[in-house]
């Protein structure tokens, strides 16, 4: 008996992700939501620039390459030549709250009826560790050796709390993949957010709290305890905005 398998929604294409690095739960939770919705044949997902930049070898459908920030106004492309597909980007938070935060912003605004899977792990991984739009305060990063001061650098953006201000945001919730219970109620929001924009119902966004132990210079047990202790205090779990009318018990 089978109980443990892969979706098909994911390629056989082994992950280049660091080890304890969680884009690959990730990955998995859409995937298997793609499975479970029966939506592969026309689905499209966006990759961005960033650690997840090789995601189109990864999704087992249509995958676009974005330039820096831009996936939200190519999926915004996509789903309006073709509204019949369900279209989704995959981002990071330097791709998305840093050189993408007008788009981003743009497409909450428009209510554009796409789906936007946003992994803040409160650095920049590929590039090397440097300072993020969501680093939290006193967070040593390559770029704020000392830890982040905020009188210099500025405060840690929370998307989700910014978002759910938009008229034309639908669904807006913050989950986390550091345990089992919470990495079981992150597919539930994924689900819920590629749901909402199958009801036509308006722009969705999951943030998903993530590690990164390679650049926070932690093993993986480390960071996964990090993200219980430094990040989910200062970016709450929960959901943010909800007009679907559709309550989810979890």
């Amino acid at each position: 008996m089978i109980v443990f398998d892969k979706p098909h929604a994911l390629t056989e294409m082994p992950f280049h992700y660091c080890p304890g690095c969680t884009h690959g739960i990730v990955h998995r939770l859409v995937a298997e939501v793609i499975d479970e919705l029966g939506c592969e044949g026309r689905t499209v997902g966006i990759a961005p620039v960033g650690c997840s930049v090789f995601a189109y070898n990864y999704f087992n459908c249509d995958m676009i390459e974005a330039p820096h920030g831009r996936a939200p106004a190519v999926a915004t492309g996509v789903k309006r030549a073709c509204p019949e597909n369900v279209v989704f980007t995959y981002q990071g938070d330097g791709d998305l709250a840093a050189i993408g935060t007008a788009e981003t912003v743009h497409v909450g605004a428009r209510g554009e009826n796409i789906t936007i899977i946003f992994i803040n792990n409160a650095i920049y991984g590929m590039t090397g560790g440097q300072m993020a739009p969501t680093t939290l305060p006193g967070q040593v990063s390559t770029t704020t050796p000392y830890g982040r001061d905020v009188k210099i650098q500025g405060n840690p953006i929370r998307v989700c709390e910014m978002l759910s201000t938009l008229s034309g945001t639908a669904y807006a919730e913050r989950v986390a993949v550091d345990c089992v219970k919470n990495i079981k109620n992150a597919k539930k929001a994924i689900k819920k957010a590629f749901e909402t924009q199958i009801k036509g119902l308006g722009f969705s966004i999951v943030e998903v709290l993530s590690s990164c132990p390679t650049n926070w210079g932690k093993t993986p047990e480390q960071a996964l305890e990090w993200i219980r202790t430094d990040m989910i205090p200062y970016y709450p779990l929960g959901v943010y905005k909800d007009t679907t009318g559709e309550k989810e018990v979890k």
